[in-house]
């Protein structure tokens, strides 16, 4: 661990360098890299502070003080939002529009200079190694945590959810028409449902419905495209089963459709077993079970 930790501190300091984060004028521009990434930030659509905070994990109170210094330079406004006036979004000004497009411009041939001096090979080489650790590097930023079924990141969720469910079904997905998981059944006692997020944004959620002396339910898992092959559902179903196991629960059940071959290989590859059909899903093609273990068999009640 200690020869990987030294490997990783290097690279950050070789990262650092060549992309000219040690210095106070940035892409040789009138302000430091800070500035210049929350001005990306903001982008052409402008931006809730709020979130601001929340996608780059900056103090409130820092956030506040870049801000004022780049509305003193004339860059942005800051103002109430039209849609909830207790928050405040900041818009870029054309002055700001255009800082940005040339810090854009610079940012591009600072990439380009990267890449110039490698050959073709080695071209693709960095940059596929690049996609590697961006991939890595979010993968450690993922939050977990339980969220009430009726929190707008849960239905963001649940609604990409049917939507994907429908896409890829050969007749279409009805959440009204099988096996029932309304909030209340996704709330503790009852259940839960947990919503991964990365940098503020929800990319995943699956949920739990437990039964006293009965196998608990695995509902609504879903990972965004976005992250998918970053083991998240994976995660989520580690973390899911370990509160089924809490509950009390000997057993997890789920049923999926056969649309879902990536769902159905980590499902496999998690320990669950095909089992006859135990329910009356219409959405079903296979139906899996998994004993948890150190917790005695449980058998469905009747």
């Amino acid at each position: 661990m200690q020869q990987a930790i030294a490997e990783v501190r290097r690279f950050n300091r070789t990262i650092t360098t060549h992309i000219g984060a040690l210095h106070d004028r940035f892409l040789g521009r009138d302000r430091p890299p800070w500035e210049a990434r929350l001005l990306w930030e903001i982008g052409a659509e402008g931006c809730e502070v709020r979130a601001l905070r929340s996608r780059l994990g900056l103090d409130s109170g820092y956030v506040s003080r870049l801000l004022r210094s780049l509305e003193a330079a004339g860059l942005v406004t800051v103002a109430p939002s039209e849609a909830d006036r207790r928050a405040r979004t900041v818009r870029l000004t054309p002055a700001g529009l255009a800082e940005r497009a040339a810090l854009d411009e610079r940012s591009d041939d600072l990439a380009r200079s990267l890449l110039e001096p490698l050959d073709g090979a080695q071209r693709e080489q960095l940059v596929s190694a690049m996609r590697d650790v961006e991939r890595l590097l979010t993968a450690t930023v993922v939050d977990i945590r339980p969220t009430d079924p009726t929190h707008p990141d849960a239905q963001h969720c649940l609604r990409a959810y049917f939507a994907e469910l429908d896409r890829r079904s050969d007749s279409g997905f009805d959440p009204d028409a099988g096996i029932s998981a309304e909030p209340h059944e996704l709330r503790p006692p009852g259940g839960v449902l947990l919503v991964a997020y990365v940098r503020a944004e929800p990319v995943g959620c699956g949920a739990l419905k437990n039964h006293a002396g009965a196998p608990s339910e695995l509902k609504r898992m879903w990972v965004a495209e976005s992250v998918r092959g970053l083991g998240l559902g994976r995660r989520l179903l580690t973390e899911l089963e370990a509160r089924a196991a809490a509950d009390g629960a000997g057993t997890v059940r789920l049923e999926t459709n056969r649309h879902l071959t990536e769902a159905i290989a980590m499902y496999r590859r998690a320990g669950y077993v095909e089992v006859p059909a135990f329910n009356d899903e219409p959405f079903a093609d296979h139906w899996f079970e998994k004993q948890l273990p150190g917790v005695a068999r449980q058998t469905p009640t009747t």
